[in-house]
């Protein structure tokens, strides 16, 4: 246990370093949530793609799936749950705010029995969480006051009791798998372990879906506690160093797409509009205004050079233009 705790805390140090190398950290908190919303969906049999997301999030699909937008709605939900840290720690509150997000409505706590974890069209049964208001409320109140007890647990063991505690309660109706995998996130930014919200870690669960759900199992029945931490925490290990690959590939594009624009001549902020590119990787002309890079007529001149010159790719929406930054989506969307 101690080794890959050491391991995993290694390479969340190397995510961190990695981050902080990257001038503007909005490239990365703008884009890598979005793959950890989608995986995090899919777990839940909700499937949209990383390119169908990404069109939505920038508005280049202005009528996304049902399955993007539940999508959109995690990101919306991290980043609620990261804004609010310092004034609501994870706590219950934090859930129920969570939750509300997810469901586009306030997150009831379960009332009405029959609930179980399971194959819902053969009615088979794998689990059966607590029943009944009450019930529910107190197990989340022993819950929360394990988190800040003086236990002595490693944060990425903790976090990894807690997200095995918080799937046995199951206090909502819905959604209960995807809060308690923010809840993950927001966990390990509080404890210090994590600077942004750039763990990709529902990718790793995605991959390893059957044992996941095999050791939640294992530990409900038969206590195998420490098999399922392991895997928690070999898991942050695998997704810090996924993550800081990725954010290396994207430092590595900046810098490529920086001298490009240099050696074209003539576009003189060349570092600010390829951070802009990264950004942002469906950019309009507006944009570019909007950073106040330049007037209309320059910008537009701009971004026709970068088309011609094959670095970006031209969608015309109706009467608008979208560029778009495909070597950048080829980073942030492949698996």
């Amino acid at each position: 246990m101690l080794k890959a705790v050491i391991k995993a805390r290694e390479q969340l140090a190397a995510l961190d370093t990695a981050c902080r190398l990257i001038p503007n950290p909005h490239i990365i908190t703008s884009t890598i949530p979005l793959r950890e919303a989608q995986a995090s969906t899919e777990i839940e049999n909700i499937v949209t793609t990383n390119d169908e997301l990404f069109r939505a999030a920038w508005s280049v699909d202005t009528d996304p799936s049902p399955a993007t937008k539940e999508a959109l709605r995690y990101r919306e939900a991290l980043r609620n749950g990261v804004t609010h840290l310092d004034d609501r720690p994870v706590s219950v509150k934090t859930a129920e705010e969570i939750g509300a997000i997810l469901q586009g409505r306030t997150a009831l706590i379960r009332a009405t029995p029959g609930t179980f974890i399971g194959d819902p069209t053969r009615r088979t049964k794998v689990y059966t969480p607590p029943e009944g208001k009450e019930v529910i409320e107190r197990h989340l109140s022993s819950w929360e006051r394990f988190i800040y007890l003086d236990h002595g647990l490693d944060p990425l063991v903790l976090m990894a009791v807690t997200h095995y505690q918080f799937e046995a309660i199951h206090p909502f109706y819905d959604g209960n798998g995807r809060t308690g995998r923010i809840l993950n996130v927001l966990l390990l930014i509080q404890e210090g372990l994590l600077k942004l919200p750039v763990l990709y870690l529902s990718g790793f669960i995605v991959s390893n879906k059957s044992e996941y759900y095999r050791l939640l199992r294992a530990v409900t029945e038969q206590s195998q506690w420490e098999e399922w931490v392991l895997f928690m925490v070999r898991g942050v290990e695998y997704a810090a160093r996924e993550a800081y690959q990725l954010i290396d590939r994207l430092r590595q594009l900046q810098e490529q797409i920086v001298a490009e624009i240099r050696e074209l001549g003539g576009i003189q902020p060349a570092a600010e509009l390829a951070e802009l590119l990264m950004v942002n990787p469906y950019v309009r002309i507006q944009d570019v205004i909007d950073a106040g890079l330049a007037r209309r007529q320059t910008a537009s001149g701009w971004l026709a050079v970068l088309v011609e010159e094959k670095m970006l790719v031209e969608l015309k929406m109706g009467r608008q233009k979208i560029f778009i930054n495909t070597r950048s989506l080829d980073i942030l969307t492949s698996n």
